[in-house]
C-alpha cells in the first residue's frame, strides 16, 4: 500500500448510498472495507468489487464494536426509508445511537477521521423553509418516525460531544431526498414507488393531495458532496446540508415519471401518513461556500438513469423488485 492510499471503512456499504460511495473511493485508489448486516443492503450492489484486492466486505452489525485499523470512517449504516426503519423501530434507534458510539470509539482509538450520514429528517415537519443548518426542527419525539428522527439527532449530539471531549475529527452531513440506481425497490420512497408502479402500468399511489414538495438530488452529486466534506480541514465539522434546492410537488413528480415511461398508470390518492412533512427543501448556501458544491444532474437526466435501472431489475425477475414483501405484508 502506497503512502497516499487511505484505508476507508464504509458502514452500510452495501446499501444504496454506501455502494456508490464504495465505487468512488475505489476509483480514487483507496482500500475500502465495506461493512453491512444486509438488512436493507444488497450483495448485488457490491458484487463488482468482490474480486478487487482493494475491496473487502464484512457482514457486521454496527450495534456491536468493530476492531479494525482504518484512516477514515463513513458511517452510513441505518435503514433510511419509513417502511424499513419502522419495521423494527427499536433496532433503528439502536443502530443510529449505538452505531455512532461504536464508530466514534473506533475513530478515537485509531485517530481516524469519521463522517456521519445524518438526515434532513432531523428538521421534522419544518416551520422554516428552506431549512438552514441552524434551524432546530419541529420533530414529534413520540411519533412513528421518531425512531429515525431522534436516533439521528442523538447521533449528531454524540459526534459533537466526542469532538469537544476527545478531539475526534468529525464531519456531519444532513442528507436530503436522494435518488438513483440501486435504490431499494421496496423502500417505499416516492421515486422508486412511482417508477415501479409506472413501469407496470399500475395506479400510482399518491399520499395526500400531491401538493407536498420535495427536492431530489441525484446520487452521484450527493457522493461528490460527501467526498468534498471529508476532504475539508479539521476545523470544518458541519453539519452541512447536502441536497437539491430545486423543489417539485409530488404530483408533478408522478406526472413526469408517467410521461418519461409512457405509462398508462392513473393516480390513486391515499391519506397522508402521520408526521409526513409537507415541505422539505435544503438551503445549501453553506455547502456552496465551504465545499464549492452544487448539484449538477438535472432531474430528467437522473430519472431516466433510475428508470433504466428498475427496468433492468424487472427484466431479470429480481426478487427485490416485487412490490409486495414481508415488510409490506
Amino acid at each position: 500500500m502506497s503512502l497516499s492510499t487511505k484505508r476507508v471503512l464504509v458502514t452500510g456499504g452495501a446499501g444504496f448510498l454506501g455502494s456508490h460511495l464504495c465505487d468512488r473511493l475505489i476509483a480514487d485508489g483507496n482500500d475500502v472495507l465495506c461493512v453491512d448486516n444486509y438488512f436493507t443492503g444488497r450483495k448485488d450492489n457490491i458484487a463488482r468489487h468482490l474480486g478487487n484486492a482493494r475491496f473487502e466486505a464484512l457482514r457486521h452489525d454496527v450495534c456491536f464494536p468493530l476492531y479494525v485499523e482504518v484512516d477514515e470512517i463513513y458511517n452510513l449504516a441505518c435503514p433510511a426509508s419509513p417502511i424499513h426503519y419502522q419495521f423494527d423501530p427499536v433496532q433503528t434507534t439502536k443502530t443510529s445511537v449505538m452505531g455512532a458510539i461504536n464508530m466514534l470509539g473506533l475513530a478515537k482509538r485509531v485517530k481516524a477521521k469519521v463522517f456521519q450520514a445524518s438526515t434532513s429528517e432531523i428538521y421534522g415537519d419544518p416551520h422554516v423553509h428552506p431549512q438552514t443548518e441552524d434551524y432546530r426542527g419541529n420533530v414529534n419525539t413520540i411519533g412513528p418516525r421518531a425512531c429515525y428522527d431522534e436516533g439521528k439527532r442523538c447521533a449528531e449530539t454524540l459526534f459533537f460531544d466526542y469532538q469537544r471531549q476527545h478531539r475526534v475529527r468529525i464531519k456531519v452531513a444532513r442528507i436530503f431526498n436522494t435518488y438513483g440506481p440501486r435504490m431499494h425497490p421496496n423502500d417505499g420512497r416516492v421515486v422508486s414507488n412511482f417508477i415501479l408502479q409506472a413501469l407496470k402500468s399500475e395506479p400510482i399511489t399518491l399520499f395526500g393531495d400531491g401538493s407536498q414538495t420535495r427536492a431530489f438530488c441525484y446520487v452521484d452529486d450527493l457522493i461528490d458532496g460527501f467526498m468534498r466534506l471529508m476532504a475539508t480541514p479539521d476545523t470544518v465539522t458541519g453539519p452541512v446540508n447536502l441536497g437539491n434546492p430545486v423543489e417539485i410537488t409530488v404530483a408533478d413528480l408522478a406526472k413526469r415519471i408517467i410521461d418519461l415511461i409512457g405509462s398508462r398508470s392513473t393516480i390513486d390518492y391515499r391519506p397522508l401518513p402521520a408526521d409526513d412533512p409537507t415541505q422539505r427543501c435544503p438551503d445549501i448556501t453553506l455547502a456552496r461556500e465551504i465545499l464549492g458544491w452544487v448539484p449538477k444532474i438535472a432531474l430528467e437526466t437522473g430519472l431516466k438513469r433510475t428508470i433504466a435501472y428498475f427496468e433492468q431489475l424487472i427484466s431479470k425477475g429480481d426478487e427485490h423488485a416485487k412490490t409486495i414483501t414481508r415488510l409490506q405484508a
